[in-house]
């Protein structure tokens, strides 16, 4: 296991290693559930793509400030890692991660975002994103089912930000059946139901779990990458990245 090039886009702005955490350096609380709106558009007015992803998600009106970052700092590991395939975006919400990916790498063929509902106000984030980024338009497909009637590839790169509970080990095992590269940011540790490995005595509950969830990775023949995004964020910030060995 470890622990622990990215590109301008369509005008959207240089991309910075610490661009996102302007919020932190001003004072913003990164871990709002406040919902991001046009009166925060002030807040995000400089030219980097996370600026201009912001101001989309601003336009929409319909995701709390906590997500938006969340799903940045994922998407900006991801893209350190991987580069190309098709994004499955598991769990997804409004499907940001997905699209900030697309953004970030214009050789992936496109995102498939499947959640078992999906929000109605996520078809108007994706039209504030399309409209800033046209090409996204013929790219993003969201679709709503079940984790478990997703056809994987093996060139398919899932990702899912916290699928809670054991929603997050279905992930993991969709993609180990395909042999797909994968990244999961796990949270609401179902400590009754979810593996710990008999650790529990050594370690907090939720951090036994993923561990089993890494040597789980580990042991189907991946090489395991654990991170974690910023706890101002979220304390559920781990980030599990599996590469197929093979």
């Amino acid at each position: 296991m470890e622990g622990e090039g990215e590109a301008t886009l369509m005008g959207a702005g240089k991309l910075q290693e610490s661009e996102s955490g302007k919020g932190a350096a001003s004072g913003l609380n990164r871990a709002s559930r406040n919902r991001l709106n046009d009166r925060m558009l002030a807040h995000f007015s400089g030219s980097t793509l996370f600026d201009a992803i912001a101001r989309a998600v601003c336009k929409a009106g319909c995701l709390p400030r906590k997500e938006l970052y969340e799903a940045w700092e994922v998407a900006r590991r991801v893209h350190r890692r991987f580069r190309g395939g098709r994004v499955v975006d598991l769990a997804c919400g409004h499907g940001l991660v997905g699209q900030i990916l697309l953004l970030m790498d214009p050789s992936l063929s496109e995102v498939l975002a499947v959640d078992r509902r999906i929000p109605p106000s996520a078809q108007r984030l994706a039209f504030e994103m399309q409209t800033a980024w046209p090409g996204l338009k013929d790219r993003l497909i969201m679709r709503e089912g079940d984790v478990e009637q997703v056809t994987l590839r093996e060139s398919d790169l899932v990702v899912s930000v916290h699928a809670c509970g054991g929603l997050t080990d279905l992930v993991l095992e969709r993609a180990i059946e395909a042999r797909a590269r994968v990244a999961v940011l796990p949270c609401c540790h179902d400590l009754a139901r979810c593996a710990s490995g008999g650790l529990r005595g050594w370690l907090d509950g939720a951090l036994a779990i993923d561990v089993q969830r890494a040597v789980r990775l580990e042991a189907a023949g991946y090489t395991v990458v654990t991170q974690t995004i910023p706890s101002d964020i979220t304390p559920k910030n781990r980030l599990l990245i599996g590469v197929p060995s093979d």
